[in-house]
């Protein structure tokens, strides 16, 4: 029933979208540009190099600035979840272990990358999406379906990248903004941020600070509290040749409270999570832009119980990687290569604490009129698990000026992590990657106040790493197969103060040896966000339906699906302040979208309130 109501919701919402598209009159080329360009935004994570979503040949959603400061998130999972493709599941509100799905794939198959730079525990497989600081992220860029022939392992279900704020151009001004927070759970926040240029030399400087006392993660339990401080910043300098050349870093860190083995035991984990980077440019001719990251980048974990010391899991990862872009005319290429290096500093003993990859890649972008190609390929030689090779090739034929069809292949591979290989009375060093196979059609109509996107999917894993009991040892083996089919439905409008989009999922994740659903994945998901301006004032609302999921790959234990309302109010009562109402989960739904090991469901903060306020100068 609750995907009926679903259907029903999407077909209703698909055709309001005329009425939106056309209801509105001519506006100047300034203003048509400038609509077009938040609808047909352009990206850079799908090839590497700038194109407009609508060229890139990939099914990508943007989150934007101006979406993050409207919605006030206080994590990740507000924004990402219910996206086309994207599944979220958690073991509580406020910096708890928080899981990312991409097309059906596992959290170990999404690669998360912050400015370029990728950022996971080269331990636990996974990134730590919880401990991302919201405030101090300025656009989010999900792209769907696998990108290992550009970025390597873990780009199976594909690549979800965070930009934060970065040296904008201010023609030798200075600028600044602060931002004080409060509401329910006794949750604080304070964050400010400086940007300035001068020169040719553009900084930016931010910190957040967020404290709550956090909820209830299991019945009966007592709250369990997060903090989190972050800081950000860069400095570039482009010099008369255009060469650029800058530094950055991102840290976030505290600590996170959560269930122990019984409601009074008390576990703490204190966390950091980082990265840091020189990166230049150089018009090395002039059609030959040649780049360069240093990057490293670390996640991580000290764990206690009750006050005493369990277990120290620290990972770094160091990476090289050089870009040159080439410009034949309409075509270009991408060459470049990739060195990375994890090392694992913990307590517990592994049998291996240090692996490196080296990989060379190749991406060609030709256009001939109507008609684009994408083609790439990547050669990675890792000296823990050997060499895999991956590649892509994309094709689109542009209908007309408005419409265009595109289709693609590519495969990709999963890396076992170092608990996979190593771990003390557990890894299997004879582990393979999961390598897999995807193929996608798809469709987008872009026009000057509204655009739709469709997509369908199947993508074949091999060799999936599953823990079962062989020999008399259990541990991880190459045991499973999964199919996951998928379709995926987009559209957003942009007129007359209006702001709206609508995202709706279909996929069949299933374990090819069974012909069971593989667990903790949602078949079908439904969001739908509207904003209008209203002068000073704005508001808006968001629905998020999701079915339900089973926790376990005998499909035993069902989770039931669930519906989130939320709503915001935003004022600009001066010049320079403004001031945000957010009430998340309006009707106190009671969910969850996982269960632990002994049984009971990890609880979902109920309904909660957040006043901000903000100056901007």
């Amino acid at each position: 029933m609750l995907f009926r109501s679903v259907a029903a919701c999407a077909a209703m919402s698909l055709s309001v979208w005329p009425l939106f598209a056309y209801a509105e009159p001519a506006q100047s080329d300034d203003s048509a540009a400038l609509q077009v360009s938040m609808l047909d935004p352009v990206v850079v994570t799908p090839t590497l190099t700038s194109r407009t979503t609508e060229a890139s040949l990939s099914s990508v959603t943007v989150i934007d600035e101006k979406q993050l400061r409207e919605r006030q998130p206080q994590d990740m999972t507000e924004m990402l979840r219910g996206q086309p493709g994207v599944d979220i599941t958690g073991n509580g509100a406020f910096g708890k272990a928080t899981s990312v799905y991409l097309r059906g794939t596992g959290s170990s198959s999404t690669l998360l990358m912050v400015d370029g730079v990728r950022l996971r525990s080269a331990t636990a497989g996974s990134p730590s999406w919880q401990f991302l600081p919201t405030t101090l992220i300025d656009r989010i860029e999900i792209v769907r379906g696998p990108r290992g022939s550009l970025y390597g392992a873990d780009a199976v279900g594909g690549v979800v990248q965070v930009f934060t704020p970065g040296a904008r151009h201010l023609n030798n001004e200075q600028s600044g903004w602060m931002e004080l927070g409060g509401g329910s759970f006794n949750s604080r926040r304070v964050a400010a941020g400086a940007q300035g240029e001068q020169d040719g030399t553009r900084y930016n400087v931010a910190v957040d600070r967020f404290d709550t006392d956090g909820t209830e993660i299991r019945e009966g339990s007592e709250d369990r509290g997060y903090d989190n401080t972050s800081a950000v910043a860069r400095l570039t300098h482009r010099f008369d040749n255009d060469a650029e050349i800058g530094v950055f870093g991102f840290r976030a860190a505290g600590s996170t409270e959560f269930e122990g083995s019984t409601p009074q035991q008390e576990k703490v984990t204190d966390y950091a999570m980082q990265i840091a980077g020189v990166k230049g440019q150089l018009w090395v001719t002039e059609n030959w832009l040649s780049k360069l990251v240093l990057s490293d980048a670390r996640d991580d974990n000290e764990n206690f119980t009750d006050g005493d010391r369990d277990s120290i899991f620290n990972t770094r990862s160091r990476a090289a990687n050089w870009q040159n872009v080439f410009a034949l005319g309409d075509h270009q290429l991408v060459v470049g290569a990739d060195y990375l290096q994890d090392l694992v500093d913990s307590t517990t003993l592994y049998s291996e604490e240090e692996r490196e990859n080296t990989a060379g890649f190749a991406q060609l972008l030709l256009n001939f009129g109507a008609f684009d190609v994408q083609a790439s390929g990547r050669y990675d030689d890792n000296e823990a698990y050997g060499s895999e090779t991956t590649g892509g090739l994309a094709l689109g034929y542009k209908l007309d000026a408005h419409h265009r069809l595109r289709a693609s292949y590519g495969t990709a591979f999963r890396a076992p992590t170092f608990n996979d290989l190593y771990f003390p009375g557990f890894g299997n060093d004879q582990l393979d990657p999961e390598s897999s196979k995807s193929t996608e059609v798809g469709a987008r109509g872009q026009y000057q106040y509204w655009y739709w996107d469709i997509a369908a999917y199947q993508t074949d894993v091999d060799d999936l790493i599953a823990y079962a009991l062989q020999g008399g040892r259990y541990a991880p083996f190459n045991v499973n197969r999964a199919r996951i089919r998928g379709a995926e439905v987009a559209v957003g409008v942009d007129i007359n103060q209006w702001r709206a989009g609508a995202a709706f999922t279909a996929q069949d994740p299933e374990d090819r040896d069974t012909g069971l659903v593989l667990q903790r994945q949602s078949q079908r998901s439904f969001r739908f966000d509207l904003d209008r301006a209203l002068g000073e004032f704005s508001l808006g609302g968001s629905v998020v339906l999701q079915g339900h999921r089973y926790n376990d790959a005998d499909n035993d234990v069902r989770l039931s699906g669930f519906g989130l309302l939320d709503l915001r109010a935003g004022w600009n009562f001066a010049p320079n302040w403004s001031t945000r109402l957010a009430v998340k989960n309006v009707l106190d739904k009671e969910y969850t979208t996982a269960q632990n090991f002994a049984g009971w469901n990890y609880m979902n903060a109920g309904r909660s309130v957040m006043l901000s306020l903000r100056y901007d100068r």
